[in-house]
């Protein structure tokens, strides 16, 4: 019998989340789930900190003419190190004379903070999704900034834009590094391969990588495959869900269009309740 007080009483529902970690688990906990915790990835301002700054300089004394906001944590980033640098001020009116061109709607969530909004965001939030929407562009000798997933280049974004004559810099404000040690994530994958997750929840392409490596470190990788394939697996958007079907494991909640964690929660849910 369904419980409407508590829709996930007796789920285990593992969350490999960092920075939000606390913020998810309590959206399942509320809803009755026991929550099983693995950080598996921890976000770290670049060491390249010269480099940051000197984009900073360079977007306060010559705004650029464009620039494609890959992630909401990159903007945050770029603004702790104006903020250090005592350039927050003039960097937040520099973006106010630049054309502000979001992948998703976490970067517009980043600008709201500091009085700001996109001027264009991609209909897909993906990659392709940002080329298709360039496509309308005149980019021919405009200044473009990308601000960077992780540390992660974006060959294909990157040549797109050298392709359409644009002069392209990039700056990669944040660094995703392996934070928990080895035996919690074996510890979350020995539970994983006995059975008893229930489901497990991504919010990150680093969570899944984290996971996979040690899983191959290990040798249980063929193992936790077939465990997988009996677990329910949740994921935040398209971008994550696309790496996680390139592991070769298949996708069974996401939010349709709003992705963000909250819906993906609702969904979850849904997941479970239909089932009963």
């Amino acid at each position: 019998m369904l419980n409407e007080a508590n829709p996930l009483a007796g789920k285990r529902i593992a969350v490999p989340e960092s920075r939000q970690l606390d913020v998810l688990a309590q959206m399942l906990i509320k809803r009755g789930a026991t929550v099983v915790r693995c950080p598996l990835v921890a976000i770290y301002d670049s060491p390249e900190t010269d480099a940051i700054y000197h984009w900073l300089e360079e977007c306060i004394q010559k705004p650029y003419d464009d620039l494609i906001l890959l992630t909401g944590e990159g903007l945050r980033r770029l603004l702790g190190f104006a903020r250090r640098g005592n350039l927050l001020e003039a960097f937040i009116n520099s973006l106010g004379n630049t054309c502000l061109i979001s992948r998703g709607p976490k970067p517009g969530q980043a600008l709201k903070q500091v009085g700001l909004k996109p001027d264009i965001v991609a209909e897909i939030p993906t990659t392709d999704g940002i080329i298709a929407t360039l496509e309308r562009m005149n980019l021919e000798s405009c200044r473009v900034a990308v601000q960077l997933y992780g540390d992660d280049p974006n060959s294909k974004l990157v040549e797109y834009l050298k392709n359409r004559k644009a002069d392209v810099v990039t700056v990669a404000p944040y660094r995703y590094a392996a934070d928990s040690d080895d035996k919690k994530v074996e510890e979350l994958i020995n539970e994983l391969l006995s059975g008893s997750i229930d489901a497990i929840t991504f919010t990150s392409q680093p969570q899944l990588k984290r996971l996979l490596d040690v899983a191959n470190k290990l040798g249980q990788k063929e193992n936790l495959d077939k465990a997988i394939s009996q677990t329910v697996i949740a994921a935040v958007g398209p971008v994550v869900a696309d790496a996680i079907r390139i592991a070769g494991w298949q996708i069974d909640v996401m939010p349709e269009d709003s992705f963000f964690m909250k819906p993906m929660v609702t969904e979850l849910t849904a997941r479970f309740t239909d089932r009963r």
